[in-house]
């Protein structure tokens, strides 16, 4: 498979691309709009052909590049059904699947940063893209667009640590320079939600950030 992880320095936003080499079928993760000729450049050289754009959830960093990338491309964009957004070719609810050639991505929901955040699992639980929802080290804000820190601590402990330690977690930010995570690690250092924290003090270290 092929795998690259892209960054926009002006949101500290990741993108990613997954690609399928026997088909040549890829897909974006939370492409962003400044990086369009980037990303198109990218998956030219690579010899793909991008079938899909998928967000994690409805930003507020920054523009989403999905709407000009199916112009340039034919790709189809995919959203969370629940994030109540307009003009998508494909709404994305539980279970269901991504497919890019021979590949898989299994939709997991995981509200809490929005009501419509989606977690996108590889087939082989190797990977997910954990969006707003769990960060490195740290998880997204829930004090806007409808946020609520309960149902993130549930969308975490229900939805991304029961895949495997060895998962790798990839967020769609960061602001120290760090790239990728695993479930174990994040189990067990993560200062906001790791270990033996509840979801009482979950909640009110979210309430009282800032």
């Amino acid at each position: 498979m092929v795998f690259r992880q892209l960054f926009d320095p002006q949101s500290s936003t990741y993108t990613y691309l997954l690609g399928d080499r026997p088909s040549g079928e890829a897909v974006l993760i939370d492409p962003v709009f400044e990086q369009v000729r980037r990303d198109v450049a990218l998956v030219g050289e690579l010899g793909l052909t991008l079938v899909a754009t998928l967000e994690t959830h409805v930003h507020a960093d920054h523009v989403t590049g999905a709407w000009l990338l199916k112009q340039r491309t034919g790709s189809r964009i995919l959203l969370a059904k629940a994030s109540g957004a307009a003009g998508a070719d494909r709404y994305l609810s539980q279970d269901d699947v991504v497919a890019f050639g021979g590949r898989r991505l299994m939709v997991r929901p995981t509200p809490g940063h929005t009501n419509g955040c989606l977690t996108y699992v590889l087939d082989d639980r190797s990977m997910a893209f954990t969006g707003d929802c769990l960060m490195i080290r740290g998880a997204g804000r829930t004090d806007f667009q409808g946020g609520d820190a309960a149902a993130m601590y549930r969308s975490i402990h229900e939805q991304i640590f029961t895949l495997p330690d060895d998962c790798l977690l990839y967020p769609s930010h960061d602001y120290r320079g760090l790239t990728v995570t695993s479930v174990g690690e994040e189990r067990r250092f993560n200062p906001r939600i790791g270990g033996e924290i509840g979801v009482g003090d979950f909640t009110g270290y979210m309430k009282n950030l800032g």
